[in-house]
């Protein structure tokens, strides 16, 4: 019998990816591309040094770059794009169900209103679904480094798409940011019935439902 090499064992195995967040899997390439589109100069001045900047070797370093490559996107279109390549390529490995978080302060903080930036996301986990068979779970993610008043403004500004929002989350910078710091609006997101991950599950309401 032959012996099944690992790498392609692995490949036709059906997966999950239970927490990937949609903004920080921002290609260069996809990048450039929606910047050029937008007529929005970026701080690389090539493809390859943007590459480059991608060897970073701590969360800011990251966040730094993360925040760059989320300037970009303005239009439902270029939302709708980042998440349709984010779920062609996990496609391609198999994926067949995900947990995706977007940070929506992130753009209403820069002007772009949240509808915009749901209808996108959503239009593309949607088509995904239709046509890829990949299943999936939205989280809507507040900002550590901004106050809790900011993240109720968000959790008000989510509610007319709340059935598209499974659950809420954080991200962001860590130091100085305890999760302690938005105990209230989590509080507030339960009673909306948003779930909330914690270790690896979801709880909402004292109810546990284990991934």
């Amino acid at each position: 019998m032959k012996k099944l090499d690992l790498k392609t064992l692995i490949q036709g195995i059906p997966k999950a990816e239970l927490h990937l967040h949609l903004e920080g899997s921002f290609e260069p390439e996809l990048m450039f591309e929606i910047a050029k589109r937008n007529n929005i100069p970026l701080a690389y001045d090539s493809l390859e040094a943007l590459k480059q900047a991608y060897k970073f070797n701590n969360l800011q370093d990251f966040l730094d770059i993360y925040y760059i490559g989320a300037q970009v996107l303005i239009h439902e279109q270029d939302f709708f794009e980042l998440t349709w390549a984010y779920l062609t390529k996990v496609h391609n490995q198999n994926v067949v169900h995900v947990e995706v978080f977007f940070d929506p302060q992130t753009h209403t903080d820069r002007g772009v209103a949240f509808e915009v930036v749901i209808n996108g996301i959503h239009r593309a986990l949607e088509k995904a679904k239709l046509e890829l068979n990949v299943s999936y779970k939205l989280i809507m993610s507040y900002l550590r480094h901004l106050s809790e008043d900011e993240a109720f403004k968000t959790l008000k500004e989510s509610l007319p798409f709340k059935h598209w929002i499974d659950g809420v989350g954080l991200d962001s910078s860590e130091v100085g940011n305890p999760p302690s710091k938005f105990t209230k609006v989590f509080e507030a997101s339960a009673e909306e019935g948003y779930m909330q991950e914690k270790k690896g599950q979801w709880i909402t309401f004292g109810k546990r439902s284990i991934y």
